[in-house]
């Protein structure tokens, strides 16, 4: 099963996901798969409240933020993956140097296709992605090139995934297939 969360920043896509990872896994191997590659305070902040908040549910950590295929060296593709975020893994792999900030134009049609091949791949798989690409703002071309991207996979995954859901002011908004029972 294929399930892609999208919605606003620090919204609950998340707690979400891991609660419907846990659900998928049924008591086997649940994996996260952390695509933020720290790059200040207020980033390492975060990823310590995410791990705070998945304390005791039994996810075994995968720090992928490039090369999404690679995480699966070190787990079971029968497992359960909840990868958060595309958002991150673009940016990764967009700025695969963030000193010189020269950005790798290929990159979103790259991270696109792991992203297919990766739910191809596993058993289930719980996709979070914030929604970026939604206002008429005109943007510099660096931003309009990775709004872009992450739009395309994100369309390339809701039209994979059994269930769609949107997250807007803490509310679940199903937009394809339904919550797992």
């Amino acid at each position: 099963m294929i399930i892609f969360i999208t919605g606003g920043a620090k919204n609950g896509k998340s707690t979400l996901a891991q609660n419907l990872s846990v659900q998928l896994a049924q008591g086997g191997p649940h994996y996260y798969v952390a695509t933020m590659i720290p790059s200040d305070e207020e980033d390492r902040q975060r990823i310590r409240l995410h791990l705070e908040d998945r304390e005791g549910l039994g996810f075994e950590t995968l720090e992928c933020g490039r090369n999404l295929m690679s995480c699966l060296e070190h787990a079971d593709p029968n497992g359960t993956f909840l990868l958060d975020s595309t958002t991150a893994l673009l940016m990764n792999e967009l700025f695969p140097d963030p000193v010189s900030c020269d950005m790798d134009l290929d990159a979103p049609r790259r991270c696109k296709e792991a992203v297919l091949a990766f739910a191809g791949t596993v058993r289930n798989l719980v996709v979070v992605s914030d929604y970026i690409y939604s206002d008429a703002e005109r943007y510099d071309q660096v931003t309009e090139t990775y709004r872009r991207g992450l739009a395309s996979i994100d369309r390339a995954l809701a039209a994979l995934s059994d269930t769609v859901l949107e997250l807007s002011a803490g509310n679940i908004i199903v937009h394809k297939g339904g919550l797992p029972q």
